[in-house]
């Protein structure tokens, strides 16, 4: 059995990630109270229903007794040697805010004790950072859009993860933020700008006259080189360490150019490797 728990931030795209894993066959429950999670994971797997062989939870921690559920659940997985993996969504405290204004609802942790939200968010944040740092799988949705966090969801379970490791070559641009997922980040803001080119201003790093003109400078080649070097040696190394998943993050400017080119070159190489790797450009259809 798959088994995925889903937790994250309040406003951070917790249902939209639900609804996309239900597009591929996964079998979903909300709001699963966590003394729960090792309850439904036995009913689950002990279940000859065969819509249970992919089955996602969402579960929401909102206080310390929350927690202590949540990590005692994962503790009790974990000691029994069942399989499940972690996704956790993420985002800005400004973007949450804005969030929350622009559909006027009320963040879960506002109450007699905390009265704005601003306040909530910044509590969950804090709450949350434990089981942000153990998950398996990060999505920061601050700069995305519906459509693109579900976008992204696909592009990570549309397999089946139990099939071990798995890279994303993201390309993002400086102007917009870092992205909060990213494990590795290369800037290549040091490279010839093709935004500087008339002809090439209006294009990305998905146009072959693009790819020609930034890959056809040395010192282009030679930091890609440095940087193929250098995951080729470490990617043995987090599969070792029990990781489930790599996000290689090249930043330009504006996320158009650049980047792009230099993060498709990346998943072509991992491709040619054999191993499975997916590309996201997260900054290439902004303005």
């Amino acid at each position: 059995m798959e088994f995925l728990i889903i937790s994250g931030l309040s406003g951070a795209g917790k249902t939209v990630a639900m609804h996309s894993l239900e597009d591929i066959g996964f079998y979903c429950v909300d709001n699963l109270p966590a003394a729960l999670i090792t309850t439904f994971y036995d009913l689950c797997s002990n279940s000859n229903d065969e819509k249970m062989e992919r089955v996602a939870l969402v579960t929401n921690i909102r206080s310390e007794d929350d927690y202590s559920l949540y990590a005692e659940s994962v503790e009790k997985l974990k000691s029994e040697k069942k399989y499940f993996k972690t996704l956790f969504l993420d985002a800005s405290e400004s973007v949450l805010l804005m969030r929350y204004k622009s559909t006027r609802r009320k963040h879960p942790l506002t109450g007699k004790d905390i009265s704005t939200t601003a306040a909530a968010v910044r509590l969950e944040k804090s709450l949350l950072e434990p089981v942000k740092l153990s998950a398996d799988y990060l999505i920061d949705t601050a700069s995305l859009s519906s459509a693109q966090l579900k976008e992204r969801v696909l592009t990570l379970f549309i397999g089946d993860s139990r099939l071990g490791f798995s890279v994303t070559c993201m390309s993002f641009g400086f102007k917009y933020g870092l992205p909060l997922e990213a494990d590795l980040v290369f800037d290549v803001r040091c490279l010839p700008n093709p935004f500087y080119i008339e002809e090439l201003k209006h294009k990305t790093g998905l146009d072959a006259e693009v790819q020609e003109y930034v890959l056809k400078w040395e010192q282009t080649n030679e930091l890609y080189k440095k940087i193929e070097e250098y995951i080729d040696y470490t990617l043995p190394l987090y599969i070792k360490e029990g990781k489930s998943q790599l996000v290689i993050a090249f930043g330009c400017t504006g996320g158009k150019h650049r980047s792009v080119t230099l993060a498709g070159k990346m998943y072509d190489h991992l491709l040619e490797t054999g191993q499975p790797a997916t590309v996201h450009h997260r900054d290439i259809r902004k303005a």
